[in-house]
């Protein structure tokens, strides 16, 4: 019986990005996943710090190209992609120059977060959904890991993706680990999404960008989430209960991947044959 393909929207993966909960996370549970009979494909963004040489992307010209519109300005799309050899894993990075081209990630040299995060996590989530479309690959389980990357049960939910039949039956998964963010994404946040959809409900969540409301959104568009650390916040786990999400505890890797492939059994929709 075919088990189905999982999409992994990472935040961070190692070896391109230092050794993280995050990013042995994105780097080993895909490898598990694929290993256990399902298909994937793996994305994450190609930050600055993300050494291109040494870890040989190259742009996939038939994949680039898109322009996406943010706050009425173009954005060209460009794709790279990367082997881990060992896994036989090819990991996907979305890039662009206004985005993503510069020294740090998520945070400056003061350890500030960046004032157009919010536009930068739009055009991660967007360019991912927009890229599966040009490879028509159809994910049965999208999972999510780091707050980055968990605008996308938003887009696939709640906008116009929802109606593509790449993402109808899609059920999604976060991950969620003691990343939380000070401060607030931009206040004009709400008003950039609001051109790709949602309802009233959605932006009473996304009017004040904080760390709690920004994540508490991921997890009520979520159909299961999974605890990667010991230090997760309670007011998340509590939402997450009782909001009924498939919840899938804390555990060392080795324990936690299988109980996380248990999950994808139990929530996926297969198409039939």
């Amino acid at each position: 019986m075919a088990k189905g393909r999982v999409l992994f929207v990472n935040q961070e993966i190692t070896p391109y990005l230092k050794e993280t909960k995050l990013s042995l996370l994105g780097r080993h549970l895909p490898q598990y996943i694929q290993e256990n009979g399902r298909g994937i494909r793996t994305f994450m963004p190609r930050f600055g710090n993300v050494n291109e040489r040494k870890n040989q992307l190259h742009e996939v010209i038939r994949l680039s190209g898109i322009n996406l519109i943010i706050d009425r300005s173009d954005h060209p799309l460009i794709i790279k992609v990367a082997s881990i050899q060992q896994a036989r894993m090819q990991v996907y990075f979305i890039d662009n120059e206004d985005y993503f081209q510069r020294k740090y990630d998520l945070i400056d040299e003061n350890d500030e977060l960046f004032a157009d995060n919010d536009e930068r996590v739009i055009f991660y989530s967007r360019g991912v959904l927009e890229t599966i479309k040009k490879l028509n690959w159809k994910p049965n389980i999208v999972h999510c890991s780091g707050w980055f990357s968990c605008l996308m049960p938003f887009y696939i939910k709640r906008t116009n993706y929802k109606n593509n039949p790449l993402f109808g039956t899609s059920k999604i998964v976060i991950t969620l680990v003691d990343d939380e963010f000070t401060g607030s994404l931009n206040e004009n946040f709400c008003k950039k999404l609001k051109v790709d959809g949602g309802t009233v409900k959605d932006w009473s969540f996304y009017k004040d960008s904080d760390y709690l409301n920004y994540m508490m959104a991921a997890i009520s568009y979520s159909d299961g989430v999974v605890l990667a650390s010991e230090n997760v916040n309670p007011k998340l786990i509590e939402f997450a209960k009782q909001n009924k999400k498939h919840i899938v505890e804390y555990a060392p890797a080795e324990e936690q991947y299988p109980l996380i492939n248990a999950l994808y059994d139990k929530i996926i929709v297969l198409d039939e044959e």
